[in-house]
């Protein structure tokens, strides 16, 4: 059985605090908050969704995984900080010098919140091997970052599925968290290929009976 985290990336605007009742009425372990700068992807939503991260913050108990696919990292993540997220992600393709990535660690450290690193589809994971005994969680995008919508690309499968090798045979224990075309169908392959966190958007926001939908990701 794997925790669900719930993206907002969908989620009309104009019925976002009634969708997020209606959300956490699902009880999902977390709401997953895609944070887009218009640079390191293409779509830019950056004031949408500190808005919604914002709102959930006052109205649920259900805590914020914050997604960062921008490429000023450090000064997006401090938006956040404010917010006390569970946890923040940051992708890899982005912060790319070694020290860089190290005192951003440190730093969500310092203010109690769990790192995790993300790797696009094209990202090999020996590009991770420094950091995982020093983070907790690392994100497999199993779609491309930026967009809704798309169909889960095979690979990424092989991926998790080596990643979750690697982590047992060196005794590292981080979660592994899969991010793109997860729905009730694709959910069990994501789940057998080693994932401990499911993230869905589209697929339990549209969902009349939410609670079914995220019972159906969590498996």
């Amino acid at each position: 059985m794997s925790e669900v985290a719930v993206s907002i990336l969908s989620v009309d605007k104009e019925n976002a605090t009634h969708t997020f009742y209606n959300l956490e009425t699902a009880r999902p372990e977390y709401f997953h908050i895609d944070v887009m700068d218009g640079k390191f992807v293409e779509n830019n939503n950056l004031e949408l969704m500190k808005d919604y991260a914002t709102t959930i913050s006052h109205i649920s108990n259900i805590p914020l995984d914050v997604h960062l696919m921008v490429e000023n990292v450090e000064e997006v993540a401090d938006e956040y900080i404010d917010l006390a997220p569970d946890r923040v992600t940051f992708h890899i393709e982005a912060l790319k010098d070694k020290d860089r990535i190290f005192n951003f660690i440190q730093e969500l450290k310092e203010n109690n919140i769990k790192v995790g690193i993300a790797i696009s589809p094209e990202t090999q994971i020996e590009e991770l091997k420094p950091y995982l005994k020093y983070i907790h969680m690392v994100l497999v995008m199993t779609v491309v970052p930026g967009k809704g919508g798309q169909k889960i690309i095979p690979e990424t499968l092989e991926k998790i599925r080596s990643l979750k090798k690697y982590l047992e045979e060196n005794s590292i224990d981080i979660d592994i968290e899969a991010d793109g075309g997860i729905n009730g169908e694709t959910s069990e392959d994501v789940r057998e290929a080693g994932a401990d966190i499911l993230v869905s958007g589209f697929y339990v926001v549209s969902a009349e009976n939410k609670r079914a939908a995220v019972e159906k990701i969590r498996g």
